[in-house]
């Protein structure tokens, strides 16, 4: 029968978080694993248990709090405003009258003509200065532009 020694299981628990490291792709474990590398050279080497647990805390917080920052900023992609978010906020003109109960309507912002909704659910005619206030799917809910900015639009 093989002794199961401190060396084993810090190589089995190595194994164990890089397992869940490549299962989740997430950064999750890969701290315990650098910890539990460094406490099983530490057991290799003849160090107590206390000191390899020691080890194994202490390199798997350093891990964590020197190399996550770095890695969510290579890992999580920066939100870049698309076409669409540009017009938040944008005025416009109602080029064709804005009714939600026959279910039409458009706008001209900047040269662009999109398919318009009311805000607040009242016709709008064309030739009225309108503010986009929000987007869903390819419309663009609308408000005649003397009426509450983006911040106090209803959501």
């Amino acid at each position: 029968m093989f002794p199961i020694t401190w060396s084993v299981i810090w190589l089995t628990a190595i194994v164990g978080f890089a397992i869940v490291e490549g299962v989740t792709v997430g950064l999750v474990s890969i701290w315990f694993c650098a910890g539990a590398l460094v406490a099983f050279a530490a057991s290799l080497l003849g160090a107590n248990v206390w000191t390899q647990f020691a080890l194994f805390i202490a390199v798997s917080f350093i891990a964590l709090i020197a190399v996550r920052p770095m890695a969510r900023k290579l890992l999580i992609p920066k939100r870049q405003a698309t076409n669409a978010d540009r017009v938040l906020g944008m005025e416009g003109v109602v080029t064709q009258a804005v009714d939600n109960l026959k279910g039409e309507g458009q706008v001209n912002l900047k040269g662009q003509v999109w398919t318009a909704r009311s805000s607040e659910g009242q016709t709008i005619l064309p030739g009225t200065k309108v503010r986009v206030l929000r987007i869903e799917g390819v419309k663009v809910f609308v408000t005649p532009a003397a009426g509450p900015g983006p911040a106090e639009a209803p959501q």
